[in-house]
């Protein structure tokens, strides 16, 4: 009698591969088909709820936030130098230049202006100084701000792969200018730097790409730390004053950032941009940092607003290290919050001064978290508060800034990012279609 084999049955392991690679390909596609800004703001309401339950158990993924951070200022310097000196060296004209240089200026000292004037209007209003008390600041010693003239001396670079080294933002700008006026002068035997140029901006963009998919992770972990370690609760000693910088930044955003540059100036409908800039929102928001929102804000200008290479390459670097429209509110409203702490009577001359010192000072602003407390020295100098009196506004204000910093950063970059709207709309280098075709998303 023959016996008979009953077949092997099929091993389970070689269709589990295949079924964990189908969810694994249909959990990307869903991840992938979610807007990144959705994620982001998802990612940043989650990590605030984490925070919150967590407490200071949250510091322990703080590397998560501070190793997105680090692959975002990587790319800050090569993107500032490529896109700059390629932009330029598009432009081909060295007249076209002088134009767009000459309206981003004006367009940053008149929005400066503005911001300024919002946070002497609102500190006006909530007076956030009366009644404050400073029994328990510890003060801070801020260092004496720099000299105006050696500040604009030192956009020269001595050695320009040294202020690239240091970050000196400024200065790579300079250079990078230079580099694409030459380029210009040179005609078509530079043709291949044009070519290389061009290309390693592209590249830089497309880094800037991978590092953004990492950013629901950062941002998560980045604001965890921050409720974890700061906390709402204590932020109820600077309730006034963070009332004050939620209504300005709120009225700067979206009433001159908005209202006035993107619907009267730029003639274009601002929902559209909000849509388009929500990226750069949120990473400033979370980061506290314009210069490090610089890649993204570059990114989310040319592919959503349809703001030409030339002109997003040339405004977003100068405006992440000048235009500080949230630094400069800030500073106007710290202002008025010691002079009110401190019972001093301030004229309208008074006023006229803080207008002016702050409008100067915060084109030099460093870019960085909590940046505006050191040019604050100089704005409370004028209105007779002491070098003593500024240490302790600033050891109190200094523990709960970073919420605050938070904040505040937002306008910065909506400030950057209209202004290059703007200034490309004016000079025929906007792709219109590219910005309305936000009102579909």
């Amino acid at each position: 009698m023959t016996e008979t084999t009953a077949p092997e049955a099929p091993m389970p392991e070689a269709s589990e591969p295949t079924a964990r690679s189908r969810v694994l390909h249909r959990a990307g596609r869903a991840w992938f088909g979610i807007a990144l800004w959705k994620r982001i703001l998802a990612a940043l309401v989650l990590g605030a709820a984490v925070g919150i339950a967590w407490g200071e158990g949250a510091t322990s993924i703080g590397w998560i936030g501070e190793l997105f951070v680090r692959l975002i200022r990587m790319l800050v310097v090569p993107l500032v130098f490529l896109t700059i000196a390629s932009g330029v060296a598009a432009l081909a004209d060295p007249k076209r230049l002088g134009s767009i240089g000459v309206k981003t200026l004006g367009m940053y000292v008149l929005t400066t202006a503005l911001a300024v004037t919002t946070g002497l209007v609102v500190a006006t209003l909530i007076a956030p100084g009366l009644g404050a008390s400073f029994a328990d600041a510890v003060p801070r010693a801020v260092a004496p701000p720099k000299d105006t003239a050696r500040m604009f001396m030192e956009i020269v670079p001595d050695n320009p792969i040294g202020a690239m080294a240091s970050g000196q933002t400024l200065s790579v700008i300079f250079f990078a200018v230079l580099v694409g006026a030459g380029v210009i002068a040179a005609g078509e035997g530079a043709e291949p730097v044009r070519r290389l140029l061009a290309g390693g901006s592209e590249v830089m963009l497309k880094i800037v790409g991978f590092v953004m998919e990492t950013a629901p992770f950062g941002v998560f972990a980045l604001i965890a730390v921050v409720m974890g370690t700061s906390g709402p609760a204590s932020f109820l000693a600077v309730l006034k004053l963070g009332l004050c910088v939620v209504v300005g930044s709120a009225f700067v955003t979206l009433v001159i950032h908005g209202g006035i540059v993107v619907r009267l100036l730029a003639w274009l409908p601002p929902l559209p941009f909000f849509r388009g800039i929500a990226d750069a929102i949120m990473v400033g928001f979370s980061t506290s940092s314009s210069s490090a929102t610089l890649p993204v804000a570059i990114r989310v200008a040319e592919r959503n607003l349809g703001v030409s290479p030339p002109v997003a390459s040339t405004v977003l670097p100068l405006g992440a290290t000048i235009g500080m429209d949230g630094a400069a509110m800030y500073v106007a409203m710290l202002t008025l919050f010691a002079a009110q702490a401190f019972g001093v009577q301030l004229s309208l001359a008074d006023y006229l001064v803080i207008a002016a010192t702050t409008t100067i000072v915060a084109m030099g602003v460093a870019p960085v978290p909590s940046g505006s407390l050191f040019v604050l020295a100089a704005v409370l100098a004028a209105i007779g508060i002491t070098p003593e009196q500024t240490a302790i506004v600033v050891g109190f204000i200094l523990p709960f800034d970073r919420i605050l910093d938070m904040i505040r950063t937002v306008p910065n970059v909506t400030s950057d990012l209209s202004i290059a709207t703007a200034v490309a709309r004016w000079e025929g280098e906007m792709d219109v279609g590219a910005y309305n075709s936000r009102d579909d998303v």
